[in-house]
């Protein structure tokens, strides 16, 4: 039997410093990677209005990050829907063990053009 609840495929960008130019600033190059199985949810009202308070962002989603992923999060960019957003801030983390389902991470999102 096929579980209910399952996330998706997304693609998680990292920068790295490759040189600078020719006036002293960084350039950099992306790598792509594909994480499976996030969950991708609304964010509640609270969520909403605590994340725009906290920080001045507009959250778009919120992310179900799967159990066992060592990814790093904290304000990288990721693509899903045919769009780029920006992870806000770090994720949450709860204990595995204790955490039902597959996902044991949660962090925000905002879209970016």
């Amino acid at each position: 039997m096929a579980s209910r609840i399952h996330g998706i495929s997304v693609v998680l960008l990292d920068q790295t410093q490759t040189g600078v130019d020719a006036f002293n600033r960084p350039i950099y190059s992306e790598t792509a990677e594909t994480v499976e199985n996030v969950v991708v949810g609304e964010p509640s009202s609270q969520e909403l209005v605590d994340t725009l308070n906290l920080t001045g962002k507009r959250a778009a989603y919120t992310l179900g990050i799967p159990k066992g992923d060592e990814h790093e999060w904290k304000d990288k960019t990721v693509m899903f829907f045919g769009e780029r957003f920006r992870v806000i801030g770090k994720p949450i983390k709860g204990i595995e063990d204790m955490v039902p389902l597959s996902w044991n991470q949660k962090c925000m999102v905002e879209r970016i053009e």
